[in-house]
């Protein structure tokens, strides 16, 4: 799937998100921080996927290019 990193990466963050909230809510600092983490790796692989798959499109378009 092209889009799979992106996709994967913000439902990490909304999982991250949702854990820093419930985190706040009960205090438990540990809850709050892991939901941290895990929006920022979800932000990382997020843009990671996306840069993937912007180079896949360069190198399609520069193919097409080729093969006029």
């Amino acid at each position: 799937m092209r889009y799979e990193n992106e996709v994967e990466g913000k439902a990490k963050q909304v999982k991250g998100t949702a854990k820093t909230e419930l985190g706040k809510l009960t205090a438990d600092r540990d809850l709050e921080s892991r939901g941290r983490i895990e929006r920022a790796e979800g932000r990382v692989q997020e843009k990671v996927g996306r840069a993937k798959r912007k180079i896949g499109e360069a190198v399609e378009d520069l193919g097409d290019e080729i093969a006029s």
